[in-house]
């Protein structure tokens, strides 16, 4: 269809019938949503689970649900919906097996941006070690609330708890970062 074809007014000569084309090929916009959102999505999926093979499938299964399910999310917000998969398969996982397994790299490769300076890392991999030290629960709190900046409403949505809940659980995993990132920087400073 020609450029002509779609404008407002060659939509009124063309005999009152008005034809509109969203997305004509939804498989070309799925492909082009999964290149763009799959390093954000693995990002979160890595940051729940702290294993970077558990990140990957995570991502793989909320793009499969995403692509099952694009006629009705297409025109929403998919990636809302890949979102909310990754967390959702991450709890059931969780409650299937009820054990954490951390890996010992954080740098999972998750996605294009990388720190500029050795400082940087160093700090950044201190921030992903204690985050992967917080028990499960505080820090899915934790990556909705504040890395996410999902509001308390919305991460007790996501996470089918209170609001209350998710403020006492931000509380508490707020406070054991703080303990597991300051003792660590009190080192830094004496050497």
């Amino acid at each position: 269809m020609s450029e002509a074809a779609t404008s407002p007014e060659t939509r009124e000569l063309a005999h009152d019938v008005e034809v509109v084309r969203a997305h004509s090929d939804p498989v070309a916009a799925f492909t082009a949503f999964a290149q763009e959102s799959t390093p954000a999505l693995y990002r979160i999926a890595y940051l729940l689970c702290g294993d970077e093979h558990r990140a990957h499938d995570l991502v793989q299964l909320a793009l499969e649900r995403t692509y099952a399910a694009w006629r009705r999310v297409g025109d929403g917000n998919p990636f809302a919906y890949a979102r909310r998969v990754i967390v959702t398969a991450r709890i059931d996982g969780w409650r299937r097996t009820r054990r954490e397994v951390l890996s010992d790299d954080p740098a999972g490769g998750g996605g294009p941006t990388t720190p500029s300076s050795d400082l940087e890392i160093a700090e950044r991999d201190r921030l992903v070690r204690a985050l992967l030290a917080l028990p499960l629960k505080q820090r899915r709190v934790v990556v909705l609330r504040y890395l996410l900046d999902r509001s308390e409403k919305e991460t007790a949505a996501e996470l089918g708890v209170s609001t209350g809940t998710v403020k006492s659980t931000a509380s508490r995993a707020l406070a054991r970062l703080r303990t597991l990132v300051a003792p660590e920087r009190g080192r830094e400073a004496r050497s």
